[in-house]
């Protein structure tokens, strides 16, 4: 086990000298992954990755963190809560801009790279194509959250997700093309 996952272990077991070593080292490493999550956002994006880093921290249980069993398990939590404020932030600006009337906008095959920006339809339509994976293959979805809303590269999202590189290879390449048409099943013609 590596240093982080014995803190989170003691952590979870009350102990508040790893509950205060630990705080530091995932907050630095969640802003890390909220400030690369944040640099594909649009021009004129309203939340900062400091707001982001902090309001995960809080969804995640704040000051009183559950037990943790990992690594893995701690960022898989922390990639669906990344995931979650993004979602609710481009929901609540998109229903100011435009009344809450949703719009589908196809998304291109390159969009579900790493480093492209979203804007908010784009992103609510990943959504909930991602929500319909998980449905078909939680474990696919999972790697798309960690790579997509925290900014794990392929071999990190591997490691925490206790899966060979290439086996990680291959999910997300099934996950992309799935995820691609499934958003343009739901954009219909046009």
């Amino acid at each position: 086990m590596n240093e982080f996952t014995v803190l989170l272990q003691r952590a979870g077991a009350g102990d508040t000298g790893a509950q205060e070593e630990i705080l530091p080292l995932v907050y630095e490493e969640l802003r890390k992954l909220a400030a690369q999550r944040m640099a594909r956002e649009h021009p004129g994006q309203t939340l900062q990755a400091t707001a982001l880093v902090h309001e995960a921290w809080l969804r995640l249980g704040g000051d009183h963190q559950p037990a943790w069993q990992n690594r893995g398990h701690f960022f898989a939590a922390a990639a669906e809560a990344m995931r979650r404020i993004l979602i609710d932030n481009a929901r609540r600006k998109k229903a100011a801009r435009h009344g809450g009337g949703a719009e589908r906008v196809p998304l291109d095959p390159e969009s579900l790279e790493l480093a492209a920006a979203m804007d908010d339809d784009q992103l609510l339509a990943l959504h909930e194509a991602l929500d319909r994976l998980a449905e078909h293959d939680a474990a696919k979805a999972e790697l798309v959250k960690l790579r997509f809303f925290t900014g794990l590269t392929l071999t990190e999202a591997a490691e925490v997700l206790g899966i060979s590189e290439p086996t990680a290879k291959r999910h997300w390449a099934y996950a992309r093309a799935w995820l691609f048409r499934a958003i343009q099943r739901d954009a219909g013609p046009g």
